[in-house]
């Protein structure tokens, strides 16, 4: 104990595990669940992004959506990784951002609120 209270001694403390990897693997999961919803709401209601999505034709929309959330997952993904390998970070913070990021993605990928989101 130091002799300044309850706070641990610097000196003695444990030390800092790095989740740097850890962090963007979860980061980049949430951000990729929101990103599926995002696209998909985004070509429901606006008929020229549909438009832009439809890569695939037997798929429509569907094709270009897709793709589209896989590349953003594993783009986040790549970019915090080369940044945060082997660095300890606040996970409590990425956890709450990447729930976050999925709880939209949820609630996008339910057609109620959607549409209401639409004015529909």
């Amino acid at each position: 104990m130091s002799p300044h209270g309850n706070h641990a001694d610097p000196e003695h403390s444990a030390p800092t595990i790095p989740n740097g990897s850890a962090a963007a693997a979860i980061l980049a999961a949430g951000v990729g669940c929101a990103s599926v919803s995002i696209c998909a709401w985004l070509g429901d209601a606006i008929p020229s992004i549909a438009h832009f999505f439809n890569w695939y034709h037997p798929t429509g929309p569907l094709s270009g959506v897709s793709t589209t959330a896989i590349t953003t997952w594993l783009m986040v993904w790549a970019f915090c990784h080369r940044r945060w390998k082997g660095q300890a970070m606040p996970m409590g913070i990425i956890g709450a951002f990447s729930l976050i990021c999925l709880g939209v993605g949820f609630l996008l990928s339910f057609p109620p609120i959607g549409d209401a989101l639409q004015g529909r």
